[in-house]
């Protein structure tokens, strides 16, 4: 359960739309509602974790960048075809580029059942298991991160330490580096736990989140669940060998996509039978990571966003305590 999206919420007295029998439970202040907990002291909840995870998010993508690592963020619903197409993604690279560096953080509230699918696949896992979590956080990618032997890839600088073996978190490992030496920008993927509600406003520092939306789950998705939908770079239609056996009509489906997020970019797949899987390895590798920005430069887009909604939360909370 995730008190910052309120997934757990059942309190507060919602408004009434029409009809009347609709109940609408995020049009407080805080956006959502969590039993016996006031709209005013959500917002400081709100803010104060986001902001402590905001950090870490940051200084993540430091040191992917510094490391030489393009870092994405996959997100779905649970069935959506994600660990699929991320094994059928780990061997066509290994077919095209052999020697690219790539590996894999899996995220699930139990089992290493995902991770284990992933090393058969060709590619190293670390398995990171949420328990009651709903979604990855910064904290927990960065340790996993630093047990990976990707954390080593273009680490060819002196090192007095080696704080994979120490016991030291990425997170704490802030010393400077210099821009990765290697020509092969390594790839790591975060699957994050299966869901499309909680992960949306959480920043890994990852360079961008993808969303994955089988065709088996319906159209109306992205205005369903439009937080995640616009915090995406790329949408991946997955499961598109069903087509002919469902009821999912893909151009009203991106259009809803757009509606939420113009920018978004989208491409079709099938994983089980390799169709569009070649527009989808362009697309990976076609940006390699920038370097890591000087201390003042603006953050990417998915920092920023979080850093405004860490004010918008504290503005709001502003005006309900009113003036001191």
């Amino acid at each position: 359960m995730c008190v910052v999206c309120g997934c757990n919420s059942s309190a507060d007295a919602p408004d009434v739309a029409a009809p009347p029998a609709d109940l609408h439970y995020g049009a407080g202040p805080a956006g959502v509602s969590i039993p016996g907990v006031s709209q005013g002291r959500t917002i400081t909840l709100q803010a104060d974790v986001l902001a402590a995870n905001q950090q870490l998010a940051d200084r993540n993508r430091a040191h992917f960048l510094a490391h030489g690592v393009r870092a994405l963020n996959l997100l779905s619903s649970p069935g959506s075809g994600k660990t699929t197409l991320l094994c059928a993604t780990i061997q066509a690279l290994r077919a095209r580029a052999p020697q690219w560096p790539l590996a894999v953080i899996e995220g699930d509230q139990q089992t290493r059942l995902d991770a284990d699918r992933i090393r058969a696949a060709g590619a190293p896992a670390i398995q990171v298991n949420t328990g009651h979590g709903c979604h990855l956080d910064a904290q927990m990618v960065g340790d996993a991160f630093a047990r990976l032997d990707l954390h080593a890839h273009a680490h060819d600088h002196p090192h007095p330490h080696d704080h994979h073996h120490h016991g030291v978190p990425a997170s704490a490992h802030d010393h400077p580096h210099g821009p990765a030496a290697s020509p092969l920008p390594a790839l790591l993927f975060i699957e994050n736990v299966g869901n499309l509600v909680c992960p949306a406003l959480w920043d890994l520092g990852e360079a961008a989140k993808v969303v994955i939306l089988s065709v088996t789950e319906g159209a109306d998705k992205p205005l369903k669940y439009p937080d995640m939908f616009a915090a995406a770079s790329l949408l991946l239609i997955n499961k598109t060998d069903l087509l002919p056996h469902v009821d999912f009509d893909v151009a009203q489906c991106i259009g809803f996509a757009r509606r939420v997020n113009p920018g978004v970019q989208v491409l079709q797949v099938s994983a089980t039978r390799g169709t569009g899987m070649d527009a989808w390895l362009d697309w990976l590798l076609q940006t390699p990571p920038k370097p890591a920005r000087a201390p003042g430069v603006a953050a990417p887009a998915d920092a920023a966003a979080l850093h405004a909604r860490i004010a918008a939360l504290e503005a709001q909370l502003a005006a309900l305590q009113g003036p001191s």
